[in-house]
């Protein structure tokens, strides 16, 4: 059974339709990458998932229910969590400030330190700035508050909406090694990325997403070499 299981999923703003009935599903403990064009309607799809966006046909069941009368931000207690493009952090919150605030609906507060020193094991950098405020870090270190944000809320499901944008490279890598580790211990992943290379790379399976519909599915070694994704995405 899948985790997530999205039929016919339409979006319109306005007289403008951006996603046009697209089906897809994620199992649990899969890392499934989304990739496409800007524009193409891939955030807009995520936005969605979490309520941001009202659909305007076809259903969103998450973890066996439908997902129709869970208001936006109670998506969390459900288990479905997002990590924005633009990272959302709380500028002048200090890094452990902006890392409870991922605990906010929880009251076990010895395991959410438990979870806190973990989240500091896979970001030794957070652990140095603490006390830092985030508004002050860099851009990587400012995605690594909100990945480990999220984690302190316990996702079912993970989205990562561009985590790379913007980043140098060096860090880019940090941050998909983390992603890596991350689904490593069973954390569920929707990933949508401009780098279609890296993405495919670390994922089980993708989905390509082309003005508003999505036109190829497959395991994610199979469209690293096709021919139609590499020429349009992989630059080769």
């Amino acid at each position: 059974m899948s985790l997530l299981d999205v039929k016919n999923l339409q979006v319109s703003y306005g007289g403008i339709q951006a996603v046009k009935g697209i089906d897809f599903s994620i199992a649990k403990g899969e890392l499934v990458t989304l990739i496409g064009a800007n524009g193409a309607g891939k955030t807009t799809t995520l936005r969605t998932l979490v309520g941001m966006v009202k659909r305007s046909g076809g259903s969103i069941a998450f973890d066996g229910q439908d997902t129709a009368g869970i208001a936006s931000y109670d998506f969390v207690r459900h288990g479905l969590v997002m990590v924005p493009e633009g990272r959302g952090i709380f500028g002048k919150l200090t890094v452990e400030e902006n890392l409870l605030m991922g605990a906010y609906i929880r009251d076990d507060k010895a395991q959410i330190q438990v979870e806190m020193e973990r989240v500091y094991e896979l970001f030794p950098r957070l652990k140095e700035r603490q006390r830092q405020l985030a508004g002050t870090l860099s851009g990587g270190e400012q995605q690594m508050v909100a990945m480990g944000r999220a984690m302190l809320s316990r996702p079912k499901l993970l989205l990562l909406d561009e985590p790379s944008m913007g980043l140098a490279p060096i860090i880019v890598q940090k941050i998909f090694e983390i992603i890596q580790m991350v689904a490593a211990e069973g954390v569920t992943m929707l990933l949508v990325e401009q780098n279609a290379k890296l993405a495919l790379e670390i994922s089980q399976r993708g989905y390509v997403m082309e003005s508003g519909r999505i036109t190829m599915e497959g395991e994610a070694a199979s469209l690293l070499s096709d021919e139609r994704v590499r020429n349009a995405y992989l630059g080769s």
